[in-house]
């Protein structure tokens, strides 16, 4: 097995772990960021614990993993592609670094703006091959409050109606009653990926793909935080001691959470964006609520809900993926290691 494919596979695995250990919170998270508010309509809308209990008292515990498999599919195609492909190019940019050492250019090392591209290329290649997962999962984590949004506006046109004479107030207590009694309809992978087909045809699979492509910014920042930690810790380590240049598990996790925070913070207004226009956007007969595309989304943000809209749910998010992301990066060296231990021995037993 090749160490890219080793990689591959050792992503995928830390991938699906910390993606089961973190997901309700991803779950809260997609609906902050989905929630449209104008700026006079602006609240507190209480911790991610508090919102975490409010679906579990509306929706029981299922509500929390709407979308599971289709994002541990998702999540295991995604790391797996994106940490082949960057191990793929990684030995493509070591390989070249050693080719200028030899001609007299560099030391051999992989500058900071190559790390920035390997990742870069990765990312944009996971991006492309996986979005039509991303816009499943954001439909369905999402569908219980489009569900409800699409009841609210009808409730708001029996209002209008009667206030217009056009219903009578036995008919309008009725009507709302039988609104009130609606629950969200079921809905899976196959009625998501129809609903998508319906709106927009196979292209409404890359929704919001130009936000998502900017975002691999995301983790060329993180990689080039881990990498140069890392390469600076193995360097201290190897001065004090030369058979000794391993990092702990404790370390990859501690380096990952800073690298992913700094990643976060940077990016987090782009991946708003790319679920607004991944979410159902016929949920009323507002026009401020449906995005055409990228530019007309965050114009709209602007206009009806002001800059703050961009950081919405920041908080849930940076405890999710900083967490994840040092569960993945954990489990993927031990995993990594685990594979070395055992070619090894296979080349002795040979």
């Amino acid at each position: 097995m090749s160490s890219a494919l080793a990689n591959g596979l050792a992503g995928a695995g830390g991938g699906i772990i910390a993606q089961i250990i973190t997901y309700p919170l991803q779950t809260v998270n997609t609906r902050q960021q989905t929630e449209r508010v104008s700026r006079e309509g602006r609240d507190s809308r209480g911790s991610a614990l508090f919102q975490i209990l409010q679906v579990v008292r509306s929706e029981g515990l299922p509500g929390l993993y709407s979308g599971l498999k289709p994002s541990l599919l998702g999540t295991a195609v995604s790391q797996g592609v994106y940490y082949y492909f960057y191990q793929v190019f990684k030995n493509r940019a070591e390989a070249i670094a050693a080719a200028n050492k030899k001609r007299g250019r560099g030391d051999g090392s992989v500058g900071m703006l190559s790390w920035l591209v390997v990742a870069a290329l990765a990312g944009s290649v996971n991006v492309l091959l996986t979005n039509p997962i991303w816009v499943l999962v954001t439909r369905m984590q999402t569908h219980t409050q489009a569900e409800r949004k699409i009841v609210e506006a009808k409730k708001e046109t029996l209002l209008k109606e009667a206030s217009q004479s056009v219903l009578t107030a036995s008919s309008l207590e009725v009507q709302l009653a039988e609104l009130d009694l609606l629950k969200p309809h079921p809905y899976g992978t196959l009625q998501a990926a129809r609903e998508v087909y319906n709106e927009s045809g196979v292209t409404g699979f890359w929704k919001g793909v130009i936000p998502a492509l900017i975002m691999v910014s995301n983790p060329s920042i993180q990689f080039m935080i881990i990498e140069s930690l890392s390469k600076q810790l193995r360097a201290k380590r190897a001065a004090k001691n030369k058979d000794q240049q391993n990092i702990t598990a404790l370390e990859v996790f501690v380096i990952g959470a800073v690298a992913k925070l700094g990643a976060t913070v940077c990016t987090y207004p782009l991946l708003v964006v790319k679920s607004r226009l991944q979410a159902k956007q016929e949920i009323s007969g507002n026009v401020s609520l449906r995005y055409s595309g990228t530019v007309d989304a965050i114009i709209k943000m602007i206009h009806h809900e002001g800059f703050r809209c961009f950081y919405q749910g920041m908080r849930t998010k940076i405890v999710q993926s900083v967490f994840a992301a040092s569960v993945l990066f954990m489990v993927k060296e031990e995993l990594v290691k685990v594979y070395a231990v055992l070619a090894n021995k296979s080349k002795v037993n040979v």
